[in-house]
């Protein structure tokens, strides 16, 4: 048996910090008020020469760099996001000839805030069948352009960023008892979930149609709408939950858990999460204080910073979980 194993992680983050301050002067907020409810200081905001693909191929290249693979050995390059620079060619296309991985095969995901999650899901079921596969995974967004500046309840919690890692496959070194089979590297387990039933909740609509039969009237613009109370109260519960049943399916402690690494939403629902499932505060990854809410780039960039501030080390047993639009909402045990 193979698991998909993280052979190097990148990161890349847009030049422009947009503060609390700055946006005092847009919309009826405050620092104090922003701060209190979303943990959030600063984001970045994508300028000339940071398109979503840029972000996300110069995230790719530092990925590469770290697992010490060429872009030509590449066999996939997929890249979650909702905000792509383009309709068709994917995001994924463009990345692919930004950074000469010629002889992958390219395509985008889009599962919201849980995407990068769900690709990683995604990576190791091709990794299972194809071991010497080397997987480009990233999650890139520019939220910024699908926002409502004059909406305070959203244009305050978003921001744009990339992410990436590089997978293959590892191969156990022996089967003979669940401990020895437990401490082998890469992904574990993974629980992902999702209910479109409650698309109202939090969505973004797309362009008008240009088909006049197919033109929806209560449609108000392609930008992030969100109830934030509901939406809240169903991130806790489900990340919880879905975090909660796979340690207990693995028969593992949240103690044995180094690090958690949760999409980063606002510090409100990650503190919330953290109560409940019984872990330790500095066991958690945050950086949604500089860099706001980053969708499907939440998880890949907190990852990377993780690995370079060498908070990750071999052996180490890390939890991810994510909860987005659609919904969807998921968690996933790495043995590092």
């Amino acid at each position: 048996m193979h698991r998909a194993v993280v052979l190097g992680t990148g990161s890349c983050l847009p030049r422009r910090v947009l503060t609390n301050d700055d946006l005092e002067q847009m919309v009826d907020t405050s620092d104090e008020w922003i701060t209190s409810r979303t943990g959030i200081h600063t984001r970045r905001i994508a300028g000339d020469g940071e398109q979503n693909y840029q972000l996300a191929s110069q995230a790719a290249e530092k990925a590469l760099v770290s697992a010490k693979v060429s872009a030509e050995e590449i066999d996939l390059v997929a890249v979650a996001t909702l905000t792509p620079h383009m309709m068709m060619p994917s995001c994924a296309c463009f990345v692919q000839t930004e950074i000469g991985a010629k002889n992958a095969f390219a395509f985008d995901l889009n599962a919201a805030c849980s995407g990068f999650l769900y690709g990683l899901d995604m990576a190791e079921k091709y990794i299972a069948t194809k071991p010497d596969m080397k997987i480009l995974l990233i999650g890139s967004e520019t939220l910024s352009a699908r926002i409502n500046w004059q909406d305070r309840n959203t244009c305050i919690l978003f921001g744009d960023g990339a992410g990436a890692c590089v997978l293959t496959g590892a191969m156990e070194t022996t089967r003979t008892t669940r401990t020895t089979e437990a401490k082998q590297r890469g992904i574990v387990a993974s629980n992902l979930y999702s209910d479109g039933s409650l698309w109202k909740l939090l969505y973004m609509d797309s362009p008008a149609s240009r088909n006049p039969d197919l033109l929806l009237e209560e449609r108000n613009g392609c930008f992030m709408q969100m109830t934030g109370r509901d939406v809240f109260k169903h991130a806790v519960r489900a990340m919880e939950k879905a975090a909660l049943d796979l340690l207990d399916l693995q028969q593992i402690s949240i103690q044995d858990v180094s690090l958690i690494i949760p999409h980063q939403a606002n510090i409100r629902i990650l503190n919330k999460l953290t109560e409940r499932l019984g872990a330790d505060q500095e066991k958690v990854f945050i950086n949604v204080d500089k860099y706001g809410n980053t969708s499907a780039a939440s998880i890949p960039i907190a990852l990377d910073e993780a690995n370079r501030q060498n908070r990750l080390k071999q052996g180490d047993l890390v939890l991810l979980c994510s909860f987005g639009g659609g919904f969807t909402w998921g968690s996933m045990l790495i043995r590092w």
